[in-house]
């Protein structure tokens, strides 16, 4: 890619906020509809009363001449061939005509100012997310995985202004906006791109992209770009987990294969599959948790606290419950537990009532 691609690829990404006022063409567009609509009004108005007029050429006025003056009056142009020659002319244009054009010139000043203030407020807005956001995600790729995992992050109680989405689709950018995240149409490859998003400040970089070798490629980028940031991918071929570990992503999901899986179990024991099911899903009715012990945990196995513990992750690594070598649970551990999803009881009533 030349220098000049690489230019117009980054004129093509673009910030988008949610809830976005309409755009600066809109606005003037709409004020313009707005202006030939007070020259169509002063038209009916001069040809209704076209007798009290005189045109420099002698002739009577007609639909167009009427347009005409009008026209060039609320533009305040005024050649000065067509006149009110009447005292009702004359008075029409005082109370009429005049006010309409001081309302056409308002519209016209008012578009520009509008158009002005709308792009000012948008840099404004910009710059000061820039300037306040933390440790926030950067969601790569908004397709099916990429809303899930969304959805899974503000059921899990993240903020829709602390979740940033990168996609190279306008229409999907527009879907995570209308959900109040922040989002930027761009190639979530380009380090000018991810720059936008302040991936370089970021704490969490999810990496769901269509195909694999863009997801390797991303986490290249990000990894670059951060080196601290928890870079979580998802490729569909397992072949590809090592690249993507390779390339700087501390955890990778295989969809594919994820989904061969639970289609397996799912066959064997359909209840084995629903409960997984829930386990993945967000909402559903359970869900794994990541927690730190409570003080009357402390000191205890895993198999004596209240609820189910799947992992205790000590000293960043996740070890398995029966692991021997957990022995008691100490206060810097951090607990992953089965639980259920917060709602999930006034969900399963309202499902009872719609049953």
């Amino acid at each position: 890619m030349d220098v000049q691609d690489e230019d117009q690829a980054g004129r093509r990404s673009r910030f988008e906020f949610p809830h976005r006022a309409r755009g600066p063409l809109r606005i003037i567009l709409s004020r313009l509809t707005i202006a030939f609509g007070f020259i169509v009004l002063g038209t009916v108005v001069v040809f209704l009363g076209r007798s009290g007029y005189r045109d420099s050429t002698g002739h009577p006025l007609g639909l167009l001449t009427s347009f005409y003056y009008s026209a060039v009056t609320l533009t305040t142009i005024g050649y000065g061939d067509v006149v009110p020659a009447s005292d009702t002319a004359r008075i029409v244009n005082t109370l009429v005509i005049t006010p309409l054009r001081l309302g056409f010139l308002l519209v016209l000043v008012g578009t520009t100012i509008s158009a002005l203030t709308e792009r000012t407020r948008a840099e404004w807005r910009e710059q000061t997310w820039r300037n306040k956001v933390r440790q926030h995600t950067v969601m790569v790729g908004y397709g099916t995985k990429g809303r899930a995992a969304v959805a899974t992050l503000r059921t899990r109680g993240t903020l829709p202004r602390e979740i940033v989405v990168v996609d190279v689709s306008a229409a999907a950018v527009g879907e995570a906006n209308r959900h109040g995240l922040v989002g930027i149409v761009g190639d979530g490859t380009r380090s000018d791109v991810l720059e936008r998003a302040e991936l370089g400040k970021a704490g969490h970089v999810l990496i769901a992209t269509a195909s694999d070798d863009t997801a390797v490629l991303a986490a290249l980028t990000a990894r670059r770009m951060n080196a601290t940031a928890v870079i979580t991918a998802s490729v569909a071929r397992a072949e590809n987990v090592v690249l993507l570990r390779e390339g700087g992503a501390d955890n990778v999901i295989t969809s594919s294969e994820t989904a061969g899986h639970l289609l397996g179990v799912a066959s064997l024991s359909p209840a084995v599959g629903t409960v997984l099911e829930e386990l993945l899903s967000a909402g559903l009715g359970l869900e794994v948790a990541e927690r730190s012990p409570k003080p009357e945990e402390v000191g205890r196995a895993p198999r004596q606290i209240s609820e189910p513990v799947l992992a205790v992750v000590r000293d960043g690594r996740p070890l398995r419950y029966s692991d021997p070598r957990i022995g008691a649970v100490r206060a810097d551990d951090r607990l992953v537990i089965a639980r259920e999803a917060p709602g999930s009881h006034r969900r399963a009533a309202d499902q009872d009532g719609k049953n």
